[in-house]
């Protein structure tokens, strides 16, 4: 499966209908990582005619009243064409925002999650393939400033549930001697932002 992922940045070649269709004619799926406009999305999901899985930025506190027209993964298990998704939201806690979690409230938010992703292993005889979120995870990928640092929850869900893949945003890459790409435990995390075609075979 191709998949078109997409983080934080409006870009222009993705806002015109003709470069969509030329490049992008082969996308099977569009995946946000968060901090995206709604419009943008539901855009480009529009041109391509592919559904959008999505998790929500500390910035997309508007999708309470107009939200994209997607799926949330938020908390969520989602099977899509042989491949099973599920998202956390948001990013450390910095200010009063919405969509911003503590490092405690985060765990808490993967401990709960545990009980159903044993049955849906019980039920598949795998975990979810692919963790989609906005925060990175503690010490990979993330910042030394306080509002990018990462989640110490990710690494837990990731030790724990072993996905292939891990997507997230929220740190910028406009310097490329950054590193977007880290293999952890047996998962291969990438920072997909400001957008990344990545190709995904079902087990």
């Amino acid at each position: 499966m191709k998949i078109l992922t997409i983080s934080d940045i409006v870009m222009p070649q993705l806002e015109n209908a003709a470069n969509l269709r030329r490049r992008f004619s082969d996308i099977d799926l569009v995946i946000s990582c968060g901090d995206m406009p709604v419009a943008y999305m539901d855009y480009i999901i529009t041109i391509l005619g592919v559904p959008l899985l999505y998790v929500r930025g500390n910035h997309d506190e508007s999708y309470e009243d107009t939200p994209p027209g997607g799926v949330d993964l938020h908390k969520t298990i989602y099977t899509y064409k042989g491949l099973t998704f599920v998202g956390l939201e948001g990013s450390i806690r910095y200010n009063k925002g919405k969509i911003q979690y503590t490092q405690g409230e985060m765990n808490r938010i993967v401990n709960g999650m545990t009980p159903r992703l044993m049955l849906h292993k019980m039920r598949t005889g795998q975990f979810p393939d692919i963790l989609v979120a906005h925060s990175p995870a503690w010490g990979i990928h993330d910042a030394e400033d306080y509002p990018h640092q990462g989640f110490k929850a990710l690494l837990t869900y990731m030790k724990r549930f072993k996905p292939r893949y891990m997507f997230h945003g929220h740190v910028h890459t406009w310097d490329r001697r950054k590193t977007v790409a880290t293999d952890y435990e047996e998962t291969h995390i990438m920072n997909i932002n400001p957008y990344t075609v990545i190709d995904v075979d079902p087990l």
